[in-house]
């Protein structure tokens, strides 16, 4: 485990002075409710990384044409979320005050709160794009209002709804997708068409934020995550999702939810590694 500690992400080797995109890994997990171990996904991507190409077929970019510094993890407090939560804020505020690109790697979906917060206190008009097969839509979960099921929820107070586009959700409750679909863009399914209308609506000089939740591919694809769901999509629809989002104004994104001791063949942590690939990719 010591040697985990200490790779980078395709071995990133640009300094935090000289980079224009900063890779972090969130390693908290507080809230999660099932298959609790997100917090070992930054750890576990980072060695599966060291097995793929920087190069992408699909995009025909390379990652080493990009300065990117990996910051290693945050050391997060044990049993407090509100105070670890606040110190995710501070840190993501803290690299875009440098004028950085982010690129933040969970953990648990709670994480998109605080790093939501402090993008918005750096881009007028942000834009979320919210890939997730749960709707994350609760008031409160188990008796807490900050909860991996609550966050978009939690979300919604802080950003306009008309901003915010949902895609992928193929689990809920009832109150959750009906809030869904009268406060937010609510896009559950995965046609073309309907993908193609997000794009259209999101205009190309907006700051966007994407947010990927991993338990949108089918369990068949990426059993290692914290809430699996049958019915999910395949590593390719994802990846044709992510590259029609290629010309917007992407500003920051996330990767949630790989709990890699689920899956000891390692394939989810391969899955997740790609998925970094490309979306850091999208990057202008």
């Amino acid at each position: 485990m010591d040697n985990l500690k200490k790779l980078k992400f395709v071995g990133f080797e640009s300094n935090y002075p000289e980079s224009e995109i900063v890779f972090i890994g969130i390693p908290f997990d507080g809230t999660s409710s099932y298959r609790a171990g997100s917090r070992f996904g930054p750890i576990f991507l980072r060695e599966a990384s060291d097995s793929i190409e920087t190069y992408s077929i699909v995009q025909k970019k390379d990652l080493l044409d990009k300065r990117i510094c990996d910051a290693g993890d945050m050391i997060l407090p044990v049993g407090n979320t509100e105070r670890a939560l606040q110190e995710i804020e501070t840190r993501i505020s803290s690299i875009l005050r440098d004028r950085k690109k982010v690129f933040s790697f969970g953990g648990e979906h709670l994480i998109t709160l605080p790093v939501l917060k402090a993008f918005l206190d750096s881009y007028d008009d942000l834009f979320l794009i919210y890939i997730d097969a749960h709707a994350d839509l609760r008031d409160e979960y188990l008796g807490e209002r900050l909860s991996h099921a609550t966050v978009l929820r939690r979300v919604c107070e802080i950003l306009s709804g008309e901003n915010i586009f949902h895609i992928g959700t193929r689990s809920g409750e009832k109150s959750e997708i009906e809030f869904g679909e009268e406060n937010i863009n609510f896009y559950p399914s995965f046609v073309l068409e309907k993908l193609k209308e997000v794009n259209e609506r999101i205009p190309a000089s907006v700051p966007v934020y994407l947010s990927v939740d991993l338990d949108v591919l089918d369990p068949s694809v990426a059993p290692g995550v914290g809430n699996p769901e049958p019915g999910g999509i395949s590593f390719n629809s994802l990846l044709n999702c992510i590259c029609m989002f290629g010309e917007k104004n992407i500003v920051g994104m996330d990767i949630v939810e790989l709990s890699p001791h689920y899956d000891p063949s390692g394939v989810s942590a391969i899955v997740a590694a790609k998925l970094v690939r490309e979306m850091i990719l999208l990057f202008k």
